[in-house]
């Protein structure tokens, strides 16, 4: 079994190269669900989450707001470093239960786990491969305005919280490059599911 850890900048395709490699057969375990999952009211992470940020941070469907989150922890880097302490080691214990029942249920497939965060929450030795999508930073900005309804300062602030794009890049196995159209990312995913098939 392969296990391709799929990361990258905010905003650079991640999830539509995910949804690309699904379609061609492939298993994927989704970092952000797995997040949802772990903070859901009434778990351990909800409750030391709330009890830190207090109950503004609590959508009125007794769920976190996870817009009023970022709102306070991106630009403020302990307070990420803190919401990531929660959150990661959570979200990594599920990762390794997820997979381990995938493979008992599909022994050999290939697995692709999106996570954002890969490199930040150390997670590299967990996976075999790495793919790193990237755009550039323009393209971010414009794509967080638009999906997420930001102002470019709130926008940029976003890119600043993460990890740098090209230390990622520099990480990589494998990097596709989503600057360009839709034909373009589809025949570099093409070529990727062709060497990842070979290395299964």
């Amino acid at each position: 079994m392969l296990r391709v850890g799929l990361t990258g900048g905010i905003a650079c395709g991640k999830s539509t190269v995910a949804r690309m490699l699904l379609q061609k057969g492939a298993l994927l375990i989704d970092a952000d669900e797995l997040a949802r999952e772990v903070v859901s009211p009434g778990t351990p992470a909800f409750e030391e989450i709330t009890a830190w940020l207090g109950d503004t941070v609590v959508a009125d469907d007794g769920t976190l707001d996870r817009s009023r989150i970022a709102d306070l922890v991106f630009g403020d880097c302990k307070n990420l470093q803190k919401l990531n302490s929660i959150v990661h080691p959570r979200v990594i214990e599920l990762f390794c239960r997820k997979s381990g029942r995938l493979q008992e249920q599909f022994p050999g497939k290939l697995q692709v786990w999106e996570v954002p965060l890969l490199f930040e929450a150390r997670m590299e030795a967990l996976v075999d491969l790495i793919v790193v999508v990237a755009s550039s930073e323009q393209n971010q900005v414009q794509r967080l305005m638009h999906r997420d309804g930001l102002s470019r300062e709130e926008a940029l602030r976003r890119l600043q919280s993460q990890l740098p794009l090209r230390d990622k890049i520099n990480r990589a196995d494998v990097v596709i490059y989503n600057n360009g159209s839709f034909k373009d990312l589809q025949e570099q995913v093409d070529r990727l599911w062709d060497e990842l098939k070979k290395r299964t």
